[in-house]
């Protein structure tokens, strides 16, 4: 679909330095996940152990959607889910310390950074492949049985979306018309296999026809595209017309996981990917919604901020054995 629909000046330069924010909080954690795992690669090593799955490249899916979200909207990340996280306003302190593993953390460091959750924003995510889709379905009937005005949104990679979750989930989305949008995050890679060689479709968006659902496409990892998209796909659910898919072409500027040596991605293909970052960046200077000066201030006010959580989640108690028991909501 065209794209009618365009944002304020406001909504622009809170999706522009969420988007700065979401890259240069994976760039703090990547090099916080290294620490201690080198020269030989050990994931169990370091301040964080165990695998970390970092979204640099596809911030335009979650600041392009959030950006019409409420607090008291559902939101439901994947494996990849800091993006999100922080495009829906969750607690940076809290969940960089839950990715520590430290009391503080949103769930006292019991849930890790596949696993946060944080009520006072309705967001949560899973480690599990797909199922997010079905969690945010759950979320969407429980918005129409209160008779609530609330969507019910959740991510999935391209992969994702061919987990049996996802037909059972969208069609009791499309028979009940429940106020659920699916968006589906194509980086082409399910871990290192193609989408072409994964997925019968070259569109997943498509696929919303067979549930009575409304499908729509964004190209080029644009951010106005998903603005757009996302502002119909919110409206409809709010006015009880039903879900919507939308599929974004999108990529991941870094491996599947840290220490991914991507060996299945050509150097060629690698080079042309593209920043959206730098792209959104110069739009807005070239149209005369910021300046260079305000890009400054914002990667400045951005490092102060990431600074502060990095020093919360290290400065923070970890979990004590004698208290397994104990809730893991504060």
């Amino acid at each position: 679909m065209s794209s009618n629909i365009d944002p304020t000046r406001e909504e622009l330069l809170w999706m522009y330095s969420h988007m700065v924010l979401s890259r240069r909080y994976e760039r703090m954690m990547d090099r916080v996940y290294m620490e201690g795992k080198t020269p030989v690669f050990d994931m169990a090593k370091g301040p964080v152990p165990g695998e970390m799955h970092l979204s640099d490249g596809q911030e335009p899916c979650a600041v392009g959607v959030c950006v019409h979200l409420n607090d008291d909207d559902y939101a439901v990340g994947s494996h990849r889910p800091h993006h999100v996280a922080i495009a829906k306003g969750v607690d940076l302190d809290a969940m960089t310390a839950e990715i520590f593993g430290r009391t503080t953390g949103l769930s006292r460091g019991r849930g890790g950074h596949m696993h946060l959750y944080d009520q006072a924003k309705n967001f949560a995510c899973s480690g599990i492949v797909g199922q997010g889709i079905g969690i945010g379905v759950g979320h969407a009937l429980a918005i129409k049985m209160k008779g609530g005005s609330q969507v019910s949104v959740a991510w999935v990679g391209e992969g994702g979306a061919n987990q049996g979750i996802f037909h059972e989930a969208m069609n009791l989305a499309g028979l009940w018309k429940l106020p659920y949008i699916l968006v589906i995050e194509d980086n082409h890679w399910s871990v290192s296999v193609s989408k072409d060689r994964s997925t019968a479709v070259a569109r997943n968006s498509d696929r919303a026809a067979g549930y009575g659902a409304v499908g729509e496409y964004v190209d080029k990892n644009d951010v106005w595209g998903v603005y757009a998209a996302a502002k119909r796909a919110v409206d409809r659910a709010r006015a009880g017309e039903g879900p919507t898919i939308i599929e974004i072409q999108t990529h991941r500027l870094v491996g599947h996981f840290v220490g991914d040596p991507e060996v299945y991605i050509s150097r060629e293909q690698k080079q042309a990917l593209t920043d959206p970052i730098v792209i959104m960046r110069d739009r807005l200077v070239a149209e005369g919604h910021m300046t260079e000066g305000d890009a400054e201030r914002i990667e400045e006010e951005v490092a102060q901020r990431l600074g502060v959580a990095e020093e919360f989640a290290r400065s923070s108690s970890e979990p004590q054995p004698a208290d397994i028991l104990e809730s893991a909501l504060h």
